[in-house]
């Protein structure tokens, strides 16, 4: 195995809230309010679809706003890597990343481990250059048991809701996460950061039609014909575990344009790139006084018309 390589989760899509467009010259996020599963490949018209996208739709009625999924691994922190993290804005390599304890920072004198206080104590991460930052591979349909999609987020409200779901879930099915039949749904809420427009994030449920009980009885049927099978579960998990601590950062210098895309979007804010700009806000607010407020609302606006 290369030294100083993240091995991480062998990725066939993307799966994404809105698409990243090309306007004057510019990558700029355009909202939407459903998922969208993309190849690895970009294209003048933006990532292209990939086959399970019109698939899944067809079984849809209206948006694609639920898609069934299963996970690789049970230990639910696999599943989602979430950690505060600051890229460089014109590479998108990785130069910080931390929990909120401990950091690895990448400076003249190599990877150096030092504390981590927070974004929001953090004079390095200063002025949104750091955030948290999630990765969630999840597994669709059966032509490819290992390999999976790839959803990216800078959202508070999907990583904090993400985090929380794998976590239950594991617990009540006796560590049977990989088992679970499971689907990521896309919820809508508004907050006053948000000026009450809708912002949207993903959560994680039993499938539509499916209950708890149910699905944990699946997955323990499913555990015992892949036990029967001689699939082992708790060796891939600890195979997963090695891959990513291989290397001091997960993304990888052919991530870098995506992450660019995702982590520093312009013409967003709050959740992005999965955020639906804002309007004027509603009577009885007020507008926010400050010269920053001003500026940051008025890219917001640019970017509703744009998108």
């Amino acid at each position: 195995m290369l030294k100083g390589l993240a091995i991480v989760p062998p990725s066939i899509g993307r799966i994404s809230i809105g698409r990243v467009v090309e306007k004057n010259g510019k990558r700029l996020p355009e909202k939407d309010d459903q998922f969208t599963l993309t190849t690895q490949v970009w294209t003048r018209e933006g990532w292209m679809l990939h086959p399970l996208n019109e698939a899944l739709r067809k079984a849809n009625t209206g948006k694609l706003r639920a898609i069934p999924v299963r996970f690789l691994f049970n230990d639910p922190d696999l599943n989602l890597r979430a950690e505060y993290s600051a890229f460089d804005r014109e590479t998108g390599r990785p130069v910080c990343v931390g929990n909120g304890e401990t950091c690895r920072r990448a400076g003249d004198n190599g990877i150096e481990e030092l504390p981590c206080p927070t974004p929001d104590g953090c004079a390095f991460g200063k002025g949104g250059a750091c955030k948290p930052y999630g990765r969630l591979n999840v597994l669709i349909g059966d032509e490819d048991e290992m390999g999976s999609f790839l959803f990216r987020t800078t959202s508070y409200n999907s990583i904090r809701t993400l985090v929380a779901r794998l976590h239950y879930f594991a617990a009540v099915s006796g560590n049977l996460l990989a088992c679970l039949p499971l689907e990521l749904k896309l919820r809508g809420k508004s907050t006053t950061q948000s000026y009450r427009s809708a912002i949207y994030y993903v959560d994680l449920c039993v499938r539509t039609g499916s209950r708890l009980e149910a699905a944990i009885t699946e997955a323990r049927e499913l555990d015992a014909r892949r036990k029967a099978a001689g699939f082992d579960q708790q060796a891939l998990d600890t195979a997963a575990h090695a891959g990513f601590s291989n290397g001091a950062f997960e993304e990888s210098i052919e991530d870098g344009g995506a992450v660019v895309d995702e982590f520093y979007s312009q013409g967003t804010t709050g959740d992005a790139p999965h955020y639906s700009p804002p309007s004027l806000p509603v009577t009885g607010g007020s507008p926010p006084s400050t010269l920053r407020d001003k500026m940051e609302r008025k890219a917001v606006q640019l970017g509703g018309k744009a998108a």
